[in-house]
């Protein structure tokens, strides 16, 4: 996980998710439209894609916010095709909320 990252107890409401979404997910500006809706809503943490064809992403902050988010993430942008979002929760906060290279 990227260096930003604070491990420790998080505020309350506060929710942090790890997202492994598959499907036709890369090469549909979905990236670029996750990140959008994170920011829109106040959110932190990364998103990249991953070499096996999958976008990974972590969503920190209020967790409302970051329960709409992942709803989003299940449908996608409009040339998405999301079959499977995997969802877990993890612990961090992080300044911004990143595009990070594939890894």
């Amino acid at each position: 996980m990227p260096s930003k990252s604070s491990r420790g107890r998080q505020p309350a409401g506060h929710a942090a998710k790890h997202l492994l979404i598959q499907g036709r997910v890369q090469g549909v500006g979905f990236r670029e439209s996750l990140r959008y809706e994170a920011e829109m809503r106040g959110l932190t943490g990364w998103v990249r894609n991953r070499r096996e064809g999958t976008v990974e992403a972590v969503v920190a902050g209020d967790a409302r916010e970051v329960q709409e988010v992942v709803a989003w993430a299940r449908r996608g942008p409009p040339s998405a095709h999301v079959t499977d979002v995997h969802v877990s929760d993890v612990c961090g906060t992080f300044d911004t909320f990143d595009r990070l290279p594939t890894a």
